[in-house]
């Protein structure tokens, strides 16, 4: 079955009201994995072992379905044959979250390695994501994380924060990584993502751009 096929019979299977989704997907030749990481290199999707994981967010942009769907089909008219899984789900009816071998092999700083590199040169600030594999590494990742000033995102088992490229408010991505790698010495599982991207923003007398997101300044 095409990819643009898998994705839209798994997308009717939603609950209503869904709200992300995050999908594993693998190539069914193995060296064609490189090819389809390239193409999906807007969903920002981290590499895991033999497979590749990213998010589908509902509310759109460039990991809406909309996105999705045309780079799934760039990868059917490339013959990138590939099969995909839906390990969890958030928002609408139901809460699904299923813990894979492969989830439980993310390097947590590699994947912000994978989330910074589709990102424009001029960057300089970001809304990020850093989503936990389980529940009982919140305490214990916050702490480590401190420098990122991390926001507690109740709806998932994830913190927000923010990130400069040059100046103004939010983290470096040089402390944000080291931060990262001391979640993998510790054995935190997790990935992380980019929500927001800003480029070219000139801060005079401020710390930076504002974020609001579902109501809340961030």
């Amino acid at each position: 079955m095409k990819l643009v096929d898998q994705w839209r019979t798994l997308e009717d299977s939603l609950p209503a009201g869904w709200e992300d989704v995050r999908l594993t997907l693998r190539t069914e030749e193995p060296a064609d994995l490189p090819r389809a990481a390239r193409i999906l290199g807007p969903l920002s999707a981290g590499r895991v072992g033999q497979t590749l994981v990213f998010h589908v967010r509902r509310a759109g942009g460039a990991q809406g379905p909309d996105a999705v769907r045309r780079l799934f089909a760039r990868l059917d008219e490339s013959r990138v044959w590939c099969l995909l899984d839906e390990p969890g789900v958030s928002g609408g009816d139901t809460v699904a979250e299923t813990e894979t071998g492969a989830d439980l092999r993310v390097s947590v700083a590699r994947s912000w390695d994978t989330a910074l590199a589709p990102q424009p040169s001029g960057w300089t600030d970001l809304l990020c994501e850093l989503e936990l594999s389980s529940s009982d590494h919140l305490d214990r990742a916050a702490l480590l994380c401190a420098p990122i000033n991390p926001t507690r995102e109740a709806s998932k088992l994830a913190f927000t924060f923010r990130c400069a490229g040059r100046s103004g408010y939010g983290v470096s991505p040089g402390m944000a990584r080291r931060c990262f790698e001391r979640l993998d010495v510790e054995g935190i599982t997790g990935s992380t993502r980019v929500l927001r991207v800003l480029s070219g923003v000139d801060n005079v007398g401020t710390q930076g751009p504002v974020w609001l997101a579902g109501g809340k300044t961030l």
